[in-house]
C-alpha cells in the first residue's frame, strides 16, 4: 500500500514540516467558512428569499459541502498532499486537469488576498475616518506575511485564534438570540415565529428567489476545502483529517442554520436594513443593538476585521502551498520548490503575495475595471475546485477497486459512496451553470452580464486544454491511476 514516490522532476520532493495538529485543521476549515458571508450577507439572503427560503438554501448547500468534505477527507487521509485536489486530479483523472485545477486555485486565493487588502482599510476607516489607507494596507500585509513566514505552526496557531473569535461570536449571538426569542432578554414579549409568516413569508419571492440565495450560499461555504491543503503539513493525517471532517460539517450547519433562523425570527425579512452591507446595520449588529449593547457596531467591526485577517492569512498559506506543489509536480518553475530553514516555501510565498499586491494596485487605475474583472474571474474558481474534488474522488474509489485494493483499508471512508460525490458534483454544476440565470431571462440576453459572471470558466478551460494539447495527455485508465503514497 505504501511506497516512496519519486516525483516528476526526477528527485525526492523537499519536505514540508508536519506541525499542524487536529485542533488546527478543524479550526482552519471551520474559520474559513465563517466570515462576511454570515456576518453581512445573511441579512440580504433573508430579505430576498424570506427566512424559510434562506434556511432551505443554506441547508442544501451545507449538505452538498458535507459530501464534498467527506470525499476530500477520504483522499487526504490516504494520500496527504499540499497540492490536495490538484494532485488527486493529476493522479486519478488526467494530469491536464490537475494542472488547471492547481493554477486556478492558486489564482483564486492570490486575488482573494488582494480583495482582503482592499477591504481592510475600509474597515479601519470606521474608527479612523481621516487616516491614510496606505498605513492599514502595509500593516495588514506585514501581519499576514509574518504569520506565514515564521512557521506552519505559527500560521496554524494564528488561524486557530482568529477562528475561535468568530466561533465564539456566533455562539454568543445564538444564545442571546434564543433568549430574546423567548422573551427572557431584551425586555420584549416572546416573538416566536411571528416574523416568519408576515407578508408572503416564509418563502418570499418563490422558487427563483430561493434559487438565487442557493447560488449565493455556495460562496459562504468556500474555504472548507482548506482542510485538504493542510493535510500535507499535518502530523497524523490518518486521524486528524477524519476528525476534522466529522466535526466541521455539524458545526458549520448548526452555526449557519441556527444563526439564520435566529435572525429570521428576531428581524422581519421586510426590514430594509437587512439589504444593507453597512456593518452598522448588519443583522448581528441589529440584534446586539436591540439588546442594548451600545458598542454593537464597533464590536462587529472588530470581528469582521478578524475575519479579513483570517481570510488573508489563509489565502497566502493555501496559494503558496499550491504553487509549491505545482512546482514539485513539474507544473511550475522548479525554484518554487525552495524551502526556508523553517520549512516554508519562501519563493512561492513571496511571489504569491506580490501578485496579490499587484492585483490590489490595479484597483487604483482605470476606475478599478481591471480589478473588477480579476475578482470576477476568481469568483468561479472555488466552485470549479469543488467539481474537481467530487470527480477526483469518484475516480479514486473506482481506481482503488479496479486495482484489487479493499476500500476497508482506507484510513477514512467517505459516506454514501458513490451517491456523495455524484450528488456534490451535480449540485455544484447547477450552481456554476445557474450563476447568472437572470441574464438569459430578460427581453434581450445580457451578454456583458454573462461574460462578467462566467469569465472564470473559459480561463479554466484554456489552462486545461492548453496543457492537454501541448503534452497530449488523456484520461488515465483506472488500472493506471497512481495510488502510491509517500513513505
Amino acid at each position: 500500500m505504501s511506497e516512496i514516490k519519486v516525483n516528476q522532476l526526477g528527485h525526492k520532493a523537499p519536505k514540508l514540516k508536519k506541525e499542524l495538529k487536529s485542533r488546527h485543521i478543524t479550526m482552519i476549515s471551520l474559520g474559513g467558512t465563517i466570515g462576511t458571508g454570515l456576518f453581512l450577507a445573511s441579512g440580504g439572503a433573508i430579505a430576498q428569499a424570506g427566512p424559510g427560503g434562506a434556511l432551505l438554501a443554506y441547508a442544501l448547500i451545507g449538505i452538498m459541502v458535507y459530501f464534498l468534505m467527506t470525499s476530500l477527507g477520504e483522499m487526504a487521509a490516504y494520500m496527504p498532499s499540499s497540492g490536495s485536489f490538484s494532485t488527486y486530479a493529476t493522479k486519478f483523472v488526467d494530469p491536464a486537469l490537475g494542472f488547471a485545477l492547481g493554477w486556478n486555485y492558486w489564482y483564486n486565493w492570490a486575488i482573494t488576498i488582494a480583495a482582503e487588502i482592499a477591504a481592510v482599510s475600509l474597515i479601519m476607516k470606521y474608527w479612523f475616518p481621516d487616516s491614510s489607507s496606505a498605513i492599514w494596507t502595509v500593516l495588514f500585509i506585514a501581519v499576514v506575511l509574518t504569520f506565514n513566514l515564521l512557521s506552519v505552526k505559527s500560521y496554524g496557531e494564528s488561524e486557530y485564534w482568529f477562528a475561535m473569535i468568530k466561533v465564539a461570536t456566533v455562539i454568543v449571538f445564538i444564545i442571546i438570540s434564543i433568549l430574546m426569542i423567548f422573551g427572557i432578554l431584551g425586555g420584549q414579549a416572546p416573538v416566536g415565529f411571528t416574523n416568519f409568516f408576515i407578508s408572503d413569508g416564509p418563502f418570499h419571492g418563490g422558487f427563483l428567489a430561493t434559487f438565487g440565495i442557493f447560488l449565493a450560499a455556495g460562496f459562504s461555504f468556500q474555504g472548507t476545502e482548506l482542510l485538504g491543503i493542510t493535510a500535507g503539513e499535518t502530523d497524523d493525517p490518518g486521524k486528524s483529517i477524519p476528525k476534522a471532517v466529522k466535526s466541521v460539517f455539524w458545526r458549520i450547519l448548526l452555526f449557519y442554520i441556527l444563526a439564520i433562523g435566529a435572525i429570521g425570527m428576531l428581524i422581519p425579512f421586510t426590514d430594509e436594513r437587512l439589504l444593507s452591507e453597512d456593518i452598522a446595520v448588519s443583522p448581528f449588529t441589529l440584534v446586539f443593538d436591540r439588546l442594548g449593547i451600545a458598542f454593537a457596531a464597533s464590536l462587529m467591526n472588530a470581528i469582521i476585521l478578524t475575519a479579513m485577517l483570517s481570510a488573508g492569512n489563509s489565502g497566502l498559506y493555501a496559494s503558496s502551498r499550491m504553487l509549491w506543489q505545482l512546482a514539485v509536480d513539474g507544473h511550475a518553475p522548479k525554484f518554487f520548490t525552495k524551502l526556508s530553514r523553517r520549512g516554508i516555501p519562501i519563493y512561492a510565498l513571496m511571489v504569491t503575495l506580490a501578485v496579490g499586491c499587484l492585483a490590489f494596485l490595479a484597483s487604483f487605475f482605470g476606475d478599478g475595471v481591471v480589478y473588477i474583472w480579476l475578482l470576477n474571474a476568481s469568483g468561479m474558481s472555488g466552485f470549479i475546485a469543488w467539481l474537481g474534488i467530487a470527480f477526483s474522488h469518484y475516480r479514486f474509489r473506482r481506481a482503488f477497486e479496479a486495482q484489487g485494493l479493499d476500500p476497508q483499508l482506507l484510513p477514512y471512508k467517505a459516506k454514501l459512496y458513490p451517491f456523495g460525490p455524484l450528488f456534490a458534483f451535480t449540485v455544484c454544476m447547477i450552481v456554476v451553470i445557474g450563476q447568472n440565470y437572470s441574464a438569459f431571462m430578460g427581453d434581450k440576453i445580457d451578454w456583458y452580464g454573462i461574460l462578467v459572471s462566467y469569465i472564470g470558466i473559459p480561463l479554466f478551460l484554456l489552462l486545461w486544454f492548453g496543457y492537454k494539447i501541448k503534452h497530449k495527455t488523456k484520461m488515465l485508465p483506472l488500472k493506471e491511476c497512481d495510488l502510491r503514497v509517500e513513505d
